[in-house]
């Protein structure tokens, strides 16, 4: 027998029996149960917790994080930020209809509207949602908030409603298919732990490699 026969040979040994159809039933029935991996203890707790342990992982990633009362402060705070940036006063932003409704207009800012160009030094996009365990924003493309704007701009300004910070991946996941229904994906969904770098050479962190070199997320009680 060749090393080619042996190996198939081992293969087949440990394929179920029972044909394409079981095993596809099988696939099936572990797909529709969502069984949840081990979930770190750290990101369980009530609201509260979960904003300070989401602070602490992004962070520790290098984006930054503040927390407002109301979202209809969310305009003046990402004034602000772009201002200590020494950042122009200009944001690109989807179409959300939360962010569409903010009084953008009572402050110095020049908020376009559509995919990130690149000439744009500054986006805003309001998450789907955050993973407390890992500092993580999770993104569904669309036109609310485009793909492009996670990546382009120099800057990343996230809106994060507190509602939507979730202990572990799993509760998020949950969340996606509730509301985009079982077995239906937007076409990307995008997990973003902090501002884009790099420890490839000499291993040490260079910022930005593929994206933005600042990320802010206001967090919205």
């Amino acid at each position: 027998m060749s090393s080619r026969d042996a190996m198939l040979a081992r293969i087949r040994s440990k394929v179920s029996k029972g044909g394409e159809d079981t095993r596809r039933a099988i696939v099936d029935a572990h797909l529709s149960q969502h069984a949840r991996n081990l979930i770190p203890a750290r990101g369980q707790g009530d609201d509260a917790h979960r904003i300070r342990v989401f602070t602490e992982m992004m962070q520790a990633v290098g984006g930054s994080v503040e927390v407002v009362n109301d979202i209809n402060d969310v305009p003046h705070a990402a004034a602000d930020y772009l201002r200590n940036s020494n950042l122009p006063a200009q944001l690109r932003r989807g179409q959300d209809a939360v962010l569409a409704k903010l009084p953008w207009h009572r402050g110095t800012l020049e908020v376009a509207v559509g995919r990130a160009e690149e000439s744009d030094r500054a986006s805003i996009t309001r998450a789907f949602a955050g993973v407390a365990e890992s500092g993580t924003i999770i993104q569904t493309s669309g036109q609310d908030n485009p793909t492009t704007l996670n990546f382009l701009p120099e800057v990343h300004i996230v809106v994060l409603e507190a509602a939507n910070i979730f202990a572990s991946y799993e509760e998020a996941w949950s969340k996606l298919r509730g509301q985009f229904g079982e077995g239906t994906m937007p076409r990307t969904v995008n997990m973003i732990s902090g501002p884009s770098r790099t420890g490839d050479i000499e291993q040490t962190i260079v910022r930005p490699a593929h994206g933005p070199k600042n990320m802010h997320v206001i967090i919205v009680r």
